[in-house]
């Protein structure tokens, strides 16, 4: 390893060396390119990005050209997007494991990339979160922002991202039990996001983007969601809700289930507070990129 004792040999120091001016001239920081070289296939270093955050790794640390840690992992997140059914498996979850360890070290998944508005790990996987949605859970139970923490509601919201995806993916399936669970999989979603944040700020109604007479096969399926979701926008959460939402936040950064665990209170409240880890996903839930019946 590069991060050994100093009794080593010549040959080895010299290799430590000639790898400091590598990262040097690449600009990369170890960290970054612990990451960089990692393809979730053959190459996974995953220990090293661990030890390298527990030795205090800046996570959010640049290259000249803009290139970070977040802006690496969504680039392999997007390789899942476009991998076989079984190599999207193995890649998403070393994403999956790697955003674990970047969120417990405080990275921000819904901040903008660039000034450019490049997309965040939240956007990209909101983009997405029929075929990435163990990455989804994983972010809207650690508390990520369903809005981009940069620029707010004016460049994207999750909500929008939701029903914007549900409305491509259902025009494909012709299989009406793949269309009812990509439904349940939305409403779950939108259900766990109000554990954390308190309003969503929808929108008044759904644009369909659909012609006159090109019906969306599943409209009135979109609309009774949308509507579901307006009433329980409208109804002012109980305090019990608006507590947890509080201690949730102040609890930050995630993972909350230790911190949670060390409160004095009784184990139900606790349960309470972690309503996300009673979450059984159903079969194929779990999956990254499910084998899809499409027209």
């Amino acid at each position: 390893m590069i991060f050994s004792s100093t009794n080593s040999s010549p040959i080895i120091r010299q290799q430590r060396l000639l790898l400091r001016i590598f990262l040097f001239f690449e600009g990369k920081t170890p960290l970054l390119h612990a990451l960089a070289s990692s393809d979730g296939l053959t190459v996974h270093n995953l220990e090293s990005i661990q030890l390298l955050l527990e030795k205090g790794a800046d996570i959010n640390a640049a290259t000249v050209d803009g290139e970070t840690v977040e802006s690496t992992l969504v680039f392999l997140v997007k390789e899942v997007l476009e991998a076989s059914v079984e190599d999207a498996a193995e890649i998403g979850n070393f994403c999956l494991k790697t955003t674990q360890l970047l969120l417990a070290h405080g990275m921000d998944p819904s901040c903008c990339l660039k000034e450019d508005g490049e997309s965040s790990l939240t956007q990209t996987s909101l983009e997405h979160f029929d075929l990435l949605f163990p990455l989804v859970m994983i972010l809207i139970q650690s508390g990520a922002s369903l809005v981009c923490s940069h620029h707010s509601y004016t460049c994207w919201s999750g909500y929008n991202l939701i029903f914007q995806r549900l409305q491509t993916a259902l025009q494909q399936y012709s299989d009406q039990s793949r269309a009812t669970e990509l439904l349940e999989q939305a409403e779950l979603l939108l259900d766990l996001v109000r554990v954390s944040c308190t309003t969503l700020r929808l929108p008044s109604r759904v644009e369909l983007p659909v012609s006159p007479q090109d019906s969306h096969p599943y409209a009135q399926a979109l609309v009774d969601l949308h509507s579901r979701a307006l009433e329980r926008e409208a109804s002012p959460l109980p305090l019990r809700c608006l507590c947890r939402g509080f201690i949730r936040r102040y609890l930050q950064p995630w993972p909350l289930e230790d911190r949670v665990k060390a409160l004095p209170l009784p184990d139900r409240l606790k349960d309470f507070i972690l309503p996300e880890l009673a979450y059984t996903p159903k079969p194929g839930w779990d999956c990254f990129k499910p084998e899809q019946n499409q027209h």
